[in-house]
């Protein structure tokens, strides 16, 4: 085991053709805790095993991002993310007291991964080619697409980043999102969270704020009537969860259980507890064994 220890969004055109249907100020509601596996064994050497024994696992995620990871009044993460983790750990015979999360931002997960502070990161993490250069993944476990967030009303009339030419945008130093704006304006602020944008677009600093659609529309729902999302998708994200660089074996143990909690249902019991407060069900994605 590695340890250095009213919502104005609009019609949000998901890839798997997810729709709004409601709002919370946090997107955090009450999951049902999936069942820790007891007397479970792994074959010895492996980051399963080890962490098993340890009955610990660390896990980064974001702490600032509604329906998938956002900072609870105890301190501790909730959301659509922290669910999937609390699922690989209790397949793992880990309780969900023996989980650490640490929060990570766009630009640290890999640096987290590769010296060993997390044991996982799920953490809204596009899988990507360069990526996986330095890192392994699992899953996808869903899919989300790059969208923009403008103020009520619009009255910039952004209908997507064609529109940005002219217009300053903001988004997070090290994502993906920062990557793919860049083919559309030049005239990017970036910064280290996404809640970080929110107060140059209030004071028109910046005219959009661009991250996957999922992320954009906690940050409208808890943000009610200041926001909407412009509802076209430019591009795929599929989201990963990222670990040590060709540890296959704990790949392909996460991946086993990724397909087990989309048969079983477990999977849909978390998106509804947490970001199916905002946005309907979508089918899970298929798994890549790459």
């Amino acid at each position: 085991m590695r340890r250095n220890k009213g919502l104005m969004i609009s019609a949000i055109a998901l890839v798997g053709a997810i729709a709004l249907t409601g709002c919370t100020d946090s997107g955090a509601g009450t999951p049902t805790a999936a069942p820790v596996e007891e007397d479970v064994t792994f074959e010895e050497g492996t980051t399963m095993a080890a962490l098993n024994e340890a009955g610990e696992i660390t896990i980064g995620t974001k702490f600032d991002q509604p329906l998938f990871g956002l900072k609870g009044p105890d301190g501790n993460p909730v959301g659509f993310d922290v669910e999937i983790g609390k699922l690989i750990a209790a397949k793992l015979g880990i309780e969900a007291s023996g989980i650490t999360w640490t929060e990570t931002v766009s630009a640290n997960r890999e640096p987290f991964i590769q010296n060993g502070d997390v044991d996982l990161v799920v953490a809204t993490y596009t899988i990507n080619d360069a990526r996986k250069e330095v890192v392994s993944f699992a899953g996808p476990y869903y899919e989300a697409g790059q969208d923009l967030l403008v103020l009520a009303g619009n009255e910039a009339k952004i209908t997507g980043p064609d529109d940005l030419a002219d217009k300053s945008v903001c988004t997070v130093s090290g994502s993906t999102s920062e990557k793919n704006i860049a083919a559309y304006t030049t005239n990017i602020i970036a910064t280290d969270t996404y809640s970080n944008c929110l107060g140059p677009l209030r004071s028109g600093e910046v005219d959009a704020v661009t991250t996957d659609n999922v992320i954009l529309a906690g940050l409208a729902d808890q943000n009610a009537g200041e926001f909407e999302v412009v509802g076209n998708p430019f591009t795929k994200e599929p989201y990963g969860i990222g670990l040590a660089k060709d540890d296959t074996e704990f790949r392909d143990f996460i991946n086993d259980v990724l397909e087990e909690s989309y048969e079983d249902g477990t999977w849909a019991e978390a998106w509804e507890a947490t970001a199916g407060s905002v946005l309907e069900t979508p089918e899970p994605p298929a798994v890549d064994r790459y």
